[in-house]
């Protein structure tokens, strides 16, 4: 019989560490076993001129939107830490700052395809080019009314279930920084900046936000124990994140 109040045992997890270099309007990509790869996606300046990267999590060959990290780390359709770039008024220098940032990711593909479906369904609309909303405020509303079997719920529970946590780390960056003024809640990371190591791109055309020119970096991810990692990755036992 256990003794009365003793700890439950830490869950165990593999600890790998990737790094690596991006530059502005290009992808970095590494395999993280049992078909899934890392991706930092640039983000589509499109008429509004962002730039930085999207975390992303995708099987090997592409999975289509949204991706198991995505669906992972809410709220979808706000200021993210998986969005490292100057969206939602984020300057670039404020980018910086926010600095580590932490998110989950699905590791099951039977449960990504199910999340992928919902995520849609729960939208009600199939269109994967929308930008996205978040499906928790559906599962919040379905708590209010005391329907804890709503399909919303249960497939939250299973990202729960199936999911591991991940860091990502700027270890250096170049950059233009923009000239707007910090937005309240960027405030503390526009003073962090300076913590993370980075060189200014000179410009004769300054913009509000700015843009990132380069990132280098560092990701730790805590997949499962029984992960199969890539030989290329030393997998280190450790307990979860």
């Amino acid at each position: 019989m256990p003794l009365t109040g003793a700890a439950a045992p830490l869950e165990q997890c593999r600890r790998v560490v990737l790094r690596g270099e991006v530059l502005a309007g290009s992808e970095w990509r590494h395999p993280i076993g049992q078909g899934w790869v890392f991706r930092l996606v640039p983000i589509n300046s499109g008429v509004s001129g962002y730039s930085g990267w999207d975390l992303v999590v995708d099987r090997v060959g592409g999975a289509g939107f949204p991706d198991a990290l995505l669906l992972a780390t809410p709220p979808y359709d706000s200021i993210n830490q998986r969005e490292v770039g100057t969206t939602f008024g984020v300057r670039a220098q404020d980018a910086i700052g926010w600095n580590p940032r932490n998110f989950r990711f699905l590791t099951n593909p039977t449960v990504f395809r199910k999340a992928q479906k919902q995520y849609f369904a729960l939208r009600g609309n199939q269109d994967a080019n929308r930008r996205d909303r978040d499906f928790v405020h559906v599962v919040e509303a379905s708590k209010a009314a005391r329907n804890p079997a709503s399909p919303s719920e249960v497939l939250m529970d299973d990202i729960t279930a199936h999911s591991a946590a991940g860091q990502f780390r700027i270890l250096g960056a170049r950059l233009t920084p923009g000239t707007a003024n910090a937005l309240p809640y960027a405030q503390n990371w526009a003073l962090q900046q300076r913590d993370t190591p980075h060189t200014i791109t000179p410009t004769t055309s300054p913009t509000p936000y700015g843009k990132l020119d380069a990132l280098r970096f560092e990701i730790t991810l805590w997949l499962p124990a029984n992960w199969k990692t890539p030989k290329t990755l030393k997998a280190v036992p450790s307990s979860c994140e």
